[in-house]
């Protein structure tokens, strides 16, 4: 079965083709700039093969739908495509980001469906509208094909009361469904079954710590393969220090920088989203840059990365305490998999807990999973990288197998 994974934003559509006898990569791509001057497509057919193809070109690319007919173009194009035409095109997967607490699985879309995203928007209206605008074009261009929402929020939907709600009035939960919602549960999850694999365990049997580093960053407790908490709150700025997000932070600090400096909300809002983190406290929030910047002696810089790694280490505390067992620590996405310093800091002073790093697998370059915590360790530590298309073409699958089997479809 070949399943097109669709993740579209408010200006750019991310699409992979998978083939999920195998789940190789038949071809992946990029638009970007949608609505702007100029356009950019780029795209590669059967990467790592003899027969790779890279294609860029930029042009003006006025709405999602014209992105998405491009993106199709080459997929079936007769010289460098990998499909010969739609048809060939079993499913497809959709990333969405917010489903509430109306969807707790990968869903097959409908109009109802759509309206429940619809409802949810609110919730993640940066997010949502752009991953409306992918499924409706897709509707529009794949007509008859079966198509799947996949929910950053779904994989959180098992964290209990006592860790989803604020200490607020009961009515703002009641009435306007104020609460943690959690996201990154694809990757999560992705890399929580990964690891059980590793293990040689069900997942149902694997208690986990799944650290998602990247410049945006969240951190799980997984108690039997069950999400029970997690750093990201009702809006992904709860939590970890991010690249440019602040985590998380006093809330009367909204009330203070009103008062006394005269910003309103909006001016807030876009400084916690947009100019803190990493960003805020050195003015970087690439963490190639800011080691670069401490190997020349900016102070700034390494305070950026203690106070990043030390967030990192004391959610990891706080996690060994809330699920008593744990088997196994879970590093990925793009500095959880490639930064040695930021996971050996955010590990130091753990020993105690049965946490032991090996300094020197640690360091090693090494594609896929690595085990890198020493022999003493009773803790399991991995390096995994994440892989949020095939997640979503798994998911996919799974929601059109199981229609098929039920009674009457």
């Amino acid at each position: 079965m070949r399943i097109l994974i669709i993740n579209s934003g408010s200006s750019s559509i991310k699409f992979q083709l998978l083939d999920m006898a195998d789940e190789s990569v038949l071809a992946s791509g990029l638009v970007e700039r949608i609505g702007e001057i100029e356009g950019l497509l780029q795209c590669t057919t059967r990467p790592g093969t003899a027969q790779e193809h890279k294609e860029k070109f930029q042009r003006r690319i006025a709405d999602h739908q014209d992105g998405m007919r491009l993106a199709v173009s080459l997929l079936t194009d007769t010289e460098k495509g990998v499909i010969k035409d739609l048809a060939d095109i079993d499913a497809i997967g959709h990333r969405v980001v917010h489903g509430g607490e109306d969807v707790r699985r990968p869903t097959l879309i409908t109009d109802e469906l759509v309206a429940i995203i619809e409802r949810n928007s609110p919730l993640a209206p940066l997010h949502n509208p752009a991953n409306l605008d992918g499924i409706k074009v897709a509707r529009e261009l794949f007509p008859g094909i079966p198509q799947v929402a996949v929910f950053d929020t779904a994989f959180h939907q098992s964290i209990p009361a006592r860790a989803f709600l604020y200490a607020l009035p009961y009515e703002m939960y009641e009435q306007h469904r104020i609460r943690k919602y959690g996201f990154h549960g694809t990757s999560h999850k992705f890399v929580a079954g990964e690891c059980a694999r590793l293990l040689g365990k069900p997942l149902e049997q694997c208690n986990l710590i799944t650290i998602h580093l990247g410049n945006g960053c969240s951190m799980t407790a997984i108690e039997k393969g069950l999400s029970i908490d997690t750093t990201l709150g009702m809006t992904p700025l709860e939590g970890l220090v991010m690249g440019t997000r602040s985590g998380d932070v006093d809330p009367a600090i909204h009330s203070f920088l009103a008062r006394n400096l005269g910003m309103d909300i909006e001016a807030i809002d876009r400084m916690l989203n947009k100019d803190s983190g990493l960003k805020g406290l050195c003015g970087m929030n690439d963490m190639r840059d800011i080691h670069a910047a401490i190997a020349q002696g900016n102070e700034h810089a390494r305070l950026a990365l203690e106070v990043q790694t030390y967030r990192n280490r004391k959610y990891i505390g706080a996690y060994l305490a809330v699920l008593g067992r744990v088997d196994a620590l879970v590093f990925t996405a793009g500095i959880g998999e490639n930064d040695a310093i930021v996971r050996e800091k955010s590990l130091t002073g753990l020993e105690q807990f049965g946490i032991v790093l090996d300094s020197q697998a640690n360091t090693r370059r090494q594609k896929g999973p690595v085990k890198i915590s020493s022999a003493d360790s009773t803790v399991q530590i991995w390096i995994i990288p994440t892989n949020e298309e095939l997640a979503i073409g798994r998911e996919s699958l799974e929601v059109l197998n199981n229609r098929r089997l039920a009674p009457g479809a």
